[in-house]
């Protein structure tokens, strides 16, 4: 496997997971140990940032009570310093398998990085660790940035403070900085701090936080299992952001044409259909389900070609401009409590569906699309290879698990209900298309 292009997690570790009052926390070190080498030996690999935490507060109290007059500057300094330590301690760890810089410069980027773990830690006043992971994550455009502390989820307030602090399980970035506000001090404990928090908004990044001692929850959330924690996106996806625009006008984010304009529906068309006589010809099913299907498309190319096909989309405004012709083939339902019984289609598949789903839904949807179906499985995924997309569309920010082509696999191989089939003839290159189609073990 190619470790440069293969791109990482990124785990920011709150320093007093490391060492918390009363010493260093050898049960949290050892059950880290325990799990980055586990999913490094699955082809994995970590980018480690390391806190300050109450060692950097207890260096940052005693500048202030003994100095008094100190500069911020000058307490950023402890801080730093103080993640510094906790960044050796951890890169001794994994020594074996990490690359043996501690990075503390986040402008000299890792050219010769072979190693599956680097460890980093503060860098320069102004900012905290966050900052760094926020940055890393940026920079080598990672999978998911973790942070791992003492608390399982964003809070309204202070959740050690006020017994009515209510959790918050999904949130955008601008919600964040109204939590956080948007200046840094040395030493400010927050879920995510004020300049890593515009550094991530001004980037599009997806961060999850959870508990850092809840390691078999770290796992779900690596490998697209439901988990506890709050997850943070740029942009507040839901179901409505699924509306008529984005299914038929320019919020499809076209370059050239949109699906409402004469050329978008004809060429649309043409594609459906092309589509359709690939599926009859390659899989012969009696009975399939389009899972996303937004106007109904593929199922009214796939009626046409004699195959008893239905639509399920999870869009109330796809389903309103479907054709009229096949609307009674069409159902509203999402893709992780489809509407139907087990067994029930020959084949299941889905067009450039699952990278609008968040982490934690991606193992339930693959289940349910197994679940109905009989025989196949059919899962056509935009994924960090199909380049040729860029050149006709602007960045579609429903995209939150942009993956690899290798992650994916990685996933499906995880469901013990099927196997992957070696693609057949409608197989086109990963620079335009990304493939999987399953079949469903008896």
């Amino acid at each position: 496997m190619n470790l440069q292009k293969e791109p990482p997690i990124v785990i920011s570790i709150g320093g007093s997971q490391i060492v918390p009052n009363g010493g260093i926390n050898i049960d949290f070190l050892s059950k880290l140990n325990v799990f980055v080498r586990k999913h490094v030996a699955k082809g994995r690999k970590f980018f480690l940032v390391t806190g300050g935490g109450n060692t950097a507060r207890h260096y940052i109290d005693a500048g202030k009570n003994i100095v008094g007059g100190m500069t911020n500057e000058d307490l950023d300094w402890l801080g730093i310093h103080g993640s510094r330590l906790n960044a050796h301690l951890i890169r001794t760890i994994f020594k074996d398998i990490a690359h043996p810089r501690i990075i503390m410069d986040y402008k000299r980027p890792l050219i010769d990085r072979k190693e599956p773990v680097v460890v980093g830690a503060g860098w320069k006043p102004g900012w905290s660790t966050d900052y760094c992971a926020a940055a890393l994550a940026r920079d080598y455009k990672a999978y998911v940035l973790l942070n791992i502390s003492n608390v399982s989820y964003v809070y309204d307030k202070n959740p050690h403070k006020f017994k009515d602090a209510k959790k918050i399980t999904k949130l955008s970035w601008l919600e964040m900085e109204k939590l956080v506000g948007d200046k840094w001090t040395p030493g400010l404990n927050t879920p995510f701090d004020p300049i890593a928090t515009k550094l991530a908004k001004d980037n599009h990044l997806t961060v999850v936080v959870a508990n850092a001692k809840d390691f078999s929850n770290l796992d779900k959330i690596i490998n697209g299992d439901s988990f506890k924690g709050t997850i943070i996106m740029p942009f507040t996806i839901d179901n409505s952001f699924y509306d008529r625009e984005y299914y038929v006008g320019k919020k499809g984010e076209n370059r050239l044409i949109y699906s409402e304009s004469c050329i978008g529906k004809f060429s649309h068309k043409i594609l459906n259909y092309y589509r359709a006589l690939l599926i009859k010809m390659a899989f012969k099913p009696k009975k399939v389900l389009d899972v996303g299907c937004a106007t109904g498309g593929l199922v009214k190319a796939l009626r046409f070609l004699g195959i008893d096909a239905y639509g399920v989309e999870v869009s109330k405004y796809a389903l309103k401009y479907a054709d009229k012709d096949i609307k009674a083939y069409l159902k509203k339902g999402d893709i992780i409590n489809l509407p139907y019984k087990d067994n029930e289609f020959d084949l299941v598949l889905t067009y450039d569906v699952m990278e609008h789903l968040e982490r934690s839904k991606l193992k339930k949807a693959l289940e349910e699309t197994i679940r109905v179906s009989n025989k196949y499985i059919f899962h056509k995924i935009y994924t960090r290879e199909n380049f040729w997309i860029t050149l006709f569309h602007h960045r579609d920010f429903s995209h939150i698990s942009f993956f690899t082509k290798h992650h994916w696999k990685q996933i499906f191989l995880s469901l013990k209900n099927v196997k992957i089939l070696p693609l057949i003839f409608i197989k086109l290159p990963s620079f335009f298309e990304t493939v999987f189609i399953l079949r469903k073990k008896s």
